[in-house]
């Protein structure tokens, strides 16, 4: 740490906690990246954390929200703020990727199976050494307050934090920090200032095929005829087919074209009939949006259940349609972006080792491109200030677009001021200006520890001092909760406070067909398993 940077002592306390736990962090890490299990799977991923925040003193809620691979754990020092963080550990299917300089799935997996791409692994400890390294100093100093840390499952699916949001497990937070690898390149080291992420909503429909006798009745059969030779009702797959196609015929008349808006599919379910003159009785299609506003989610939706009800009329089946999530629009609070963009220039961006630039140029020879002396990409390296990386949004964006992308760590800053905090990742620096790499180049550097560990590294210093300041400063949490108030009109349940989109009673969708690890007779397999719907 450079001499000139002055921290106060609870920061510094903080900062080398992080540096003298830095080896056994680094391990943990790769625990959680050798995992990768995919969303509402996360078995091992979450009993891993679950049994470490225990160790550290934690009080744990496992299951909570009624998700299975969610928890809650508070450790308090007294009577004083609330602070709250999250680790995500979730992977994403079909991005299986060893840590080597070549396209290679993982050993002993599909290349469909699951793989951390942001990486989560490297999200989740960031966050969870930021909060470790604030806790010691909290006891070692005598300073007063609460630290409560989420386990949140399914982020791809922005699955879980709706849910607790929902539930009320955010509503007795003071502030809360929301830490991601960057994923804008004009914002590699810095934090949200206006712009921040959009809705995202997902729902799935299943359509059944329960009574197909009664498609036609022309008359009882006899004689020499047979079932085989009478018309069938077509049933759920024709069901989910028509859904697809129709669905993405009337794409073009959901929304106007502007506005950075995203609509996508996954099919989880279609047949359970043999080949044979059986109606296929089951089939299941999710849908999920990314809008910039609540009311084009709306709209789109109301296309969609109107398309299905059609489509269900047509086969010869019922539909039921159930939400997966239903998040809303991030809220600013430059407060908080102002008290973590100072922390973060103390400490600077992350650096990389001369270890780390021989695997980037690795993978650059292993791609046919001229290895390069730093093969990182400059944005990555130095800071952004939050206001400038707004401009940069501002470019691109119309007018009248205040949140762009999604990420369920919206649900958070409805319910207390919350950061956003960016910082870069390993991204390799392009030849020309037209070239990109392909995406498996940055998910085998989330799997080497001198390619990633600077950046969740540096996540976890920030997170740590930023905590320290919220609670003993006097000034920034306070003006955080002041501007907060002000932004929803009062707080919690104010003039202009969007409540949670799903209801509490909401269940989580954990009994659909995801993808997920099994073990079998033949050992661990990646599998897609049959489930109710």
């Amino acid at each position: 740490m450079p001499e000139h940077r002055n921290f106060t002592p609870d920061k510094t306390l903080a900062i080398d906690w992080v540096d003298d736990h830095a080896a056994r962090l680094s391990q943990d890490h790769m625990t959680i990246w050798n995992f990768h299990e995919p969303s509402w799977r996360e078995y091992k991923s979450a009993a891993w954390y679950v049994e470490r925040l225990k160790a550290e003193g934690f009080a744990v809620e496992t299951g909570s929200g009624d998700m299975p691979t969610a928890f809650v754990a508070e450790w308090s020092n007294g009577d004083g703020p609330t602070i709250g963080g999250y680790a995500e550990y979730d992977a994403i299917p079909g991005t299986s990727q060893a840590p080597v300089p070549r396209r290679q799935p993982r050993e002993g997996v599909s290349r469909h199976a699951a793989g951390h791409t942001d990486p989560h692994s490297a999200l989740g400890l960031g966050s969870f050494a930021g909060f470790l390294a604030a806790k010691h100093v909290m006891r070692t100093r005598g300073i007063k307050g609460r630290l409560k840390f989420f386990g949140e499952p399914a982020e791809k699916m922005c699955g879980s934090k709706p849910i607790h949001a929902a539930k009320g497990y955010y509503d007795d937070l003071d502030a809360a920090i929301s830490f991601h690898p960057h994923s804008f390149p004009r914002l590699a080291n810095s934090c949200f200032w206006d712009t921040h992420s959009a809705p995202y909503w997902s729902r799935i429909y299943t359509f059944e095929c329960n009574s197909p006798e009664t498609w036609q009745n022309a008359g009882a059969i006899a004689g020499v005829a047979h079932s085989h030779s009478a018309a069938r009702a077509p049933g759920a797959i024709d069901a989910v087919c028509l859904m697809y196609t129709s669905s993405k015929y009337m794409k073009e008349a959901m929304l106007p074209h502007h506005g950075s808006w995203s609509l996508n599919e996954f099919i989880l379910h279609a047949g359970q009939a043999a080949a044979d003159n059986l109606a296929p009785g089951l089939g299941q299609i999710q849908y999920s949006l990314r809008a910039p506003t609540l009311d084009m989610c709306r709209r789109v939706f109301e296309v969609l259940d109107r398309n299905a009800e059609h489509c269900a009329a047509m086969t010869h089946c019922k539909v039921t349609g159930s939400w997966i999530t239903r998040t809303r629009a991030g809220l600013p609070n430059h407060a908080m972006a102002e008290v973590t963009w100072r922390n973060f220039e103390a400490i600077g961006a992350p650096q990389w080792s001369d270890e780390a630039r021989a695997f980037g140029r690795e993978i650059q020879t292993s791609l046919g491109v001229v290895p390069m002396e730093d093969p990182f990409a400059p944005e990555i390296q130095h800071l952004t200030a939050p206001w400038d990386g707004e401009k940069a949004f501002r470019e691109q964006l119309p007018s009248w677009q205040t949140n762009l992308a999604a990420d369920d760590y919206v649900d958070y800053t409805w319910h207390a001021p919350t950061v956003r905090l960016y910082v870069g990742r390993p991204t390799l620096r392009a030849p020309d200006p037209g070239y990109r790499y392909p995406d498996w180049t940055r998910h085998a550097m989330g799997g080497v520890p001198v390619c990633i560990d600077p950046m969740w590294l540096t996540a976890s210093k920030v997170i740590a001092t930023t905590i320290l300041d919220l609670l003993t400063d006097g000034v920034s949490l306070d003006k955080a909760q002041a501007e907060f108030r002000e932004r929803t009109g009062g707080g919690i349940g104010g003039s202009r406070w969007v409540a949670p989109l799903l209801p509490r009673e909401f269940a989580p969708p954990v009994h659909y067909r995801w993808p997920e690890y099994v073990s079998t007779v033949r050992g661990e397999e990646w599998t897609i398993p049959t489930a109710a719907p």
